[in-house]
Parts: structure tokens; sequence; C-alpha cells
């Protein structure tokens, strides 16, 4: 399943949750639900957004590899392998 990071500005985390590419996540309570986190002080119903990192899948085979997703020359990174600047 795809990895996706999404941002509270009223918070300024950032966090990484995976779900199918057909579901989105609006508010920092459906979020904090996904990634199993405390909502701490910030409203449940406060907007994130997501980060336009493309979404990375990360098959179990890779898991450990050293090596990263790639991803599209001039996008996530200069060099065209995430993690890899």
């Amino acid at each position: 399943m795809p990895t996706y990071d999404y941002r509270c500005e009223a918070n300024g985390r950032v966090v990484e949750v995976s779900h199918r590419m057909s579901e989105k996540i609006d508010t920092w309570g459906e979020l904090c639900e996904r990634a199993n986190l405390s909502s701490g002080d910030t409203a449940l119903d406060t907007p994130v957004q997501r980060m336009a990192n493309g979404g990375n899948l990360v098959s179990s085979n890779n898991l450990g590899s050293g090596t990263a997703p790639a991803c599209g020359t001039g996008g996530c990174c200069p060099t065209g392998v995430c993690g890899l600047n």
C-alpha cells in the first residue's frame, strides 16, 4: 500500500500514513486515527493537506535493502532517487 505524508498547518506536524490511492484524509482526527496517534491539543476537525511527495510504494522485498524508491528527476530530490541528495 502506498505511503503519504500529511501536514497540519495548525501544529506544524508531518505524519506518514499508508492507505489506498482512492482514500482521502481531510482532518487531523482522521490522520491521528489512521496513524494511531494522540490528537494532543489540536482540534480533531483541523484540516490537513497531503504533501506533494507522490506516495511511495515499498514492497516487503525491499524493506531493509538499503535502496530507496525512485522518483522522477526534479520531483522530490535532485538525483531522482529519494534519500540520496
